[in-house]
């Protein structure tokens, strides 16, 4: 018979084992946010020794995030049906071999389609993670702890992302990016199976198995139709068909949403004014921060010039403000009002962005104000981003809170997934404007191919010098950064629009 001192080794005190479990939870949030901000650093790396081209790079990020948007309201009706540790701990098992997948990649092909498996186990984790938490933590104080403790690891993970990979890079090969996961996949497993106990909710919904088929097949085509209409053609028939399923797939959403007695997505929230313009503040962060993310590195090193590192640190001044203020943010949305913090922050994001353009319009941009400028796209995000989460689910009823959530998140990712394919589209739209200004006997039809190239960082373009495919690469993420600003200055007069229709 085991002694107590055995039984204590195996089966922590109770306080030790919440710490253990809260660890464990946090290196979740952490992975999580690594797989977002530090892959794009490592892209232009990719497209040296992978040979991965500019639409390539967009689907290795959009493959992710699109997985992440297909199973969250899956995962949680699964967690409460099966069990949460024991979803989570699947997840994690199909999120560390996706990784390990993602590391031994040799082509885009392998890295895309991991990078989508590895996007089903994160976007699972994240649901599961939060009901534990819940379950662990019933004391209001201690819960307000524990999630305190959760969003600090989480924003580390998002801000220090960019950093975290350029590291990684100067001291070993990308593929360490990914590899990195396998053993804190390992080491979290461990503190999970000792930690957390085993819950369920008896009175679990039904699966929306329909609504969450329509709704990723109507994200995934028009996704495909934006990134792969630049070369094949908008008005092709193939094109116009992918664009025509995702009309179909949204109304066959939509249809079955409305029809359903425990729908995915309960649309008569969109009758509260004010989750109306706390989602436009979701929606703002996702249509113009993190998707021109992906795009700064390749700013920073192929249009400006600068190393693995500086750009890492370079993006660091972009993504540390996330972390920074938030606590600013709360005490701000407590004394003034959510309605008034969060249309302020769309307009300093906004405004940033617009004040980056500006910077980068000179000859030679003053890396000094483009630097000061992604400060200032990071405090507005840092601004909006908690009120918006604590409004979204407290302007709706505590049983609704959990669905109100669902949509917040999937408002992000589908926006997030979208706004990837439309700035790059801009991207190339401006570096086309700029080539058909410097090559003006270049036929029209030969623009869209170069346009990718330099697009990918590649500016060794037969017929082009150098400094002239540089320019052409900072003025199309000019328009990338132009798209963004005007995107989240419009985003924050409509929240504010549909905040004054609350009061």
């Amino acid at each position: 018979m085991p002694s107590a001192a055995t039984l204590s080794i195996v089966s922590p005190p109770l306080s030790t084992r919440n710490g253990l479990a809260l660890t464990a939870v946090c290196l979740v949030a952490l992975m999580f946010g690594l797989e977002i901000s530090s892959v794009p650093v490592i892209l232009p790396t990719l497209e040296q020794q992978m040979g991965t081209g500019f639409q390539d790079a967009q689907w290795i990020m959009n493959a992710y995030t699109l997985a992440c948007t297909s199973v969250l309201m899956a995962a949680g009706t699964l967690a409460d049906r099966f069990g949460r540790r024991r979803m989570l701990m699947l997840c994690l098992w199909l999120f560390g071999l996706a990784s390990l997948a993602c590391g031994l990649a040799n082509d885009a092909s392998t890295l895309i389609t991991a990078r989508f498996v590895q996007g089903v186990g994160a976007g699972a984790m994240m649901i599961c993670q939060f009901a534990i938490l819940s379950h662990l933590f019933r004391e209001p104080a201690a819960r307000a702890r524990a999630f305190a403790i959760w969003g600090v690891i989480a924003g580390v993970g998002l801000g220090f992302g960019p950093m975290v990979g350029a590291l990684i890079l100067a001291v070993a090969d990308w593929r360490w990016v990914f590899l990195v996961h396998v053993p804190l996949t390992l080491f979290t497993l461990v503190l999970l199976r000792i930690s957390v106990q085993e819950s369920r909710d008896p009175s679990a919904q039904r699966l929306d198995i329909a609504g969450m088929v329509t709704l990723t097949l109507s994200v995934f085509a028009l996704v495909y139709f934006i990134t792969q209409g630049t070369e094949n053609g908008f008005g092709t028939p193939p094109m116009l068909g992918w664009a025509g399923l995702a009309l179909a797939g949204l109304l066959l959403f939509i249809t079955i949403e409305r029809r359903s007695a425990q729908p995915m997505f309960d649309f008569s929230v969109f009758r509260i004014q004010r989750f109306n313009g706390a989602l436009m503040g979701s929606i703002g962060m996702n249509f113009s921060f993190w998707p021109f993310m992906i795009y700064l590195p390749l700013y920073f090193q192929a249009g400006l010039g600068y190393n693995t590192l500086t750009t890492g640190g370079a993006l660091l001044a972009y993504t540390l403000p996330t972390l920074l203020v938030p606590a600013l943010a709360e005490r701000l949305a407590l004394r003034y009002g959510a309605d008034r913090i969060i249309p302020l922050g769309l307009g300093v994001m906004g405004a940033g962005f617009l004040a980056m353009a500006a910077a980068n319009g000179a000859d030679h941009p003053n890396v000094v104000w483009v630097l000061l400028s992604c400060v200032i796209a990071g405090a507005g995000l840092a601004l909006t981003n908690s009120p918006t989460t604590n409004t979204t689910t407290g302007s709706v009823s505590a049983d609704r809170a959990g669905m109100a959530s669902g949509i917040d998140l999937s408002a992000r990712l589908i926006t997030l997934a979208l706004s990837i394919a439309l700035m790059g589209l801009v991207l190339l739209l401006g570096i086309s404007h700029q080539l058909a200004n410097v090559l003006p006997e270049t036929s029209a039809m030969d623009w869209p191919a170069i346009s990718q190239n330099i697009a990918a960082g590649k500016l060794d373009v037969a017929g082009l010098a150098f400094t002239d495919a540089q320019a052409a690469l900072r003025h199309g993420v000019g328009w990338a950064m132009l798209f963004a600003g005007v995107g989240a200055c419009g985003l924050a007069l409509l929240s504010g629009y549909f905040f004054r229709r609350g009061r």
